[in-house]
């Protein structure tokens, strides 16, 4: 239970993540917040490589839940990613993947500026 909050000092966005209400029908959604349960809950917090990738997940679920064209994206690229049968821990590899697309997106996002007109 200790390394329970301890991990959860890691993750400011979790509550905001796990209580967000998605649309129904929402799988993919339902399926992402239960791999992020599953990875920041598995990892060793003795481990800073560990710790840095709870953060990162952590950060990208935060957009995942506040950004609807991060949201839109990442659903899309999700479709496309291929886990090796090699691959030791799927759930890491998952999550690998996820960040991935979260760092190609913020150098996009910082390209393209969204003007909105307000009449």
């Amino acid at each position: 239970m200790h390394n329970n909050k301890v991990i959860l000092g890691y993750c400011p966005n979790f509550d905001r993540i796990v209580n967000t209400d998605f649309f129904e029908g929402d799988n993919l959604s339902f399926q992402l917040v239960k791999i992020y349960k599953d990875f920041i809950f598995k990892i060793d917090i003795n481990n800073e490589e560990d710790i840095i990738k709870a953060r990162e997940i952590d950060r990208t679920m935060g957009k995942y839940v506040e950004d609807y064209f991060f949201r839109k994206t990442l659903q899309k690229e999700l479709l496309r990613i291929r886990i090796k049968r090699t691959a030791g821990d799927v759930i890491r590899a998952i999550v690998d993947s996820i960040i991935q697309i979260f760092k190609r997106y913020e150098l996009d996002s910082t390209r393209k500026i969204y003007i909105s007109k307000w009449i």
